[in-house]
């Protein structure tokens, strides 16, 4: 194995050196959206967002996306743990009250 094979696998720099996963063609995420459940939902100020990546590694439903502008929540799937705003290292992440955005 390569050296930089070896640094992506086995000791990534952030969550840009990760394999993505492989999506197949197939509806379960149809019937799977769970961000109903939610009762307190993550709100992240993108202009203090580093844009760091530990929100989406740290996000038991992968419900983070970490994109140019920063941390983007997937509210079909989160379920408002609050583990992101715990993680992040700026408290860029701020839980508020599900029911101010219904």
């Amino acid at each position: 194995m390569s050296e930089e094979v070896f640094r992506i696998v086995i000791d990534p720099k952030d969550h840009r050196d990760l394999p993505r996963a492989v999506i197949t063609d197939c509806p379960s995420h149809l019937m799977t959206k769970t961000g109903s459940w939610r009762t307190l939902r993550p709100i992240v100020d993108l202009e203090e967002c580093i844009k760091c990546g530990i929100c989406w590694k740290f996000c038991p439903d992968v419900s983070i996306e970490v994109k140019e502008e920063g941390a983007v929540v997937d509210y079909d799937y989160c379920k408002g743990c609050g583990i992101c705003a715990k993680e992040c290292p700026v408290n860029a992440i701020d839980m508020k009250k599900e029911a101010d955005y219904v």
